[in-house]
């Protein structure tokens, strides 16, 4: 009888062991995944995903892999999450992809240990300082992207812990301004290139032209007012002036002088 009471309602404490073995089970199992499209060699910790015409990055990455491979391929974008739970990853490889955009939580997920990420052979134009902050430590590739340099470019040199050869393969391929094309922006920041101080310039420029011309939108306003007013008034005036004149009515002594002198002539 007790033993089908154990068997119909188990002790919780006895359930532990085999939830820990399930817990086992599927660790090992998410450890073993590999996507579809890649190869992961056995005990390597590498996975290789490059040149199999990807256009996003996969979902199911082994939660051990410590070498990722995803260059070579058609991804445009890195979504939020993307490498969430590879805590043991050690070098990421995007490059010569189409990457144009990083969301702010690409790299959210990682252990700490990450010390490569090559996004070379992209489509970036700019970064945002915010995908990178819990990231240190870091190499970050960043060579043969159409780089605009401005300051919102310059400020995130300056934020990231990059080595000067990262910085050194930052060509600017558009610029604030012309002169700057084709010029490493390691070498004009080097030289007092200023791209925020040059940026403030243009704000505050802009600014004054601006105020400039509500000026003389205001003073030209006014001086039309001023001139339809006159030639309102000149208008008026001439309108008076052609106004016949009224005849003049005689007082009550030149009606009695007249009366007099016609009865004197009587």
């Amino acid at each position: 009888m007790r033993a089908n009471k154990l068997k119909l309602n188990p002790d919780k404490t006895e359930m532990l062991p085999l939830t820990s073995l399930l817990v086992l089970i599927l660790g090992l199992h998410s450890g073993l995944l590999c996507p579809q499209s890649c190869d992961c060699p056995p005990g390597s910790g590498v996975v290789w995903c490059n040149r199999r015409d990807l256009v996003r990055i996969p979902l199911d990455i082994p939660h051990d892999t410590r070498v990722l491979y995803l260059d070579s391929n058609w991804i445009t974008h890195v979504p939020n999450g993307a490498f969430h739970g590879l805590r043991q990853l050690r070098e990421l490889h995007l490059a010569d992809n189409l990457i144009e955009s990083i969301a702010p939580g690409a790299f959210r997920g990682l252990g700490g240990g990450l010390r490569l990420l090559d996004l070379s052979g992209n489509q970036l134009q700019r970064m945002e300082l915010a995908p990178f902050v819990m990231l240190t430590w870091v190499r970050l590739e960043l060579y043969d992207n159409p780089w605009h340099c401005d300051c919102s470019l310059q400020e995130l040199l300056e934020a990231l812990p990059l080595d000067a050869e990262s910085v050194e393969d930052i060509v600017c391929s558009s610029a604030t301004w012309e002169e700057y094309v084709g010029k490493t922006l390691a070498h004009l920041l080097h030289s007092g290139i200023n791209f925020c101080l040059s940026q403030q310039r243009n704000t505050d420029l802009a600014m004054l032209l601006t105020m400039f011309c509500w000026f003389a939108v205001v003073i030209t306003y006014v001086i039309y007012y001023v001139r339809r007013n006159q030639a309102e008034s000149r208008r008026h005036l001439e309108y008076l002036k052609s106004l016949p004149l009224p005849s003049k009515q005689p007082s009550p002594e030149e009606e009695l002088e007249e009366g007099d002198t016609l009865s004197t002539i009587l």
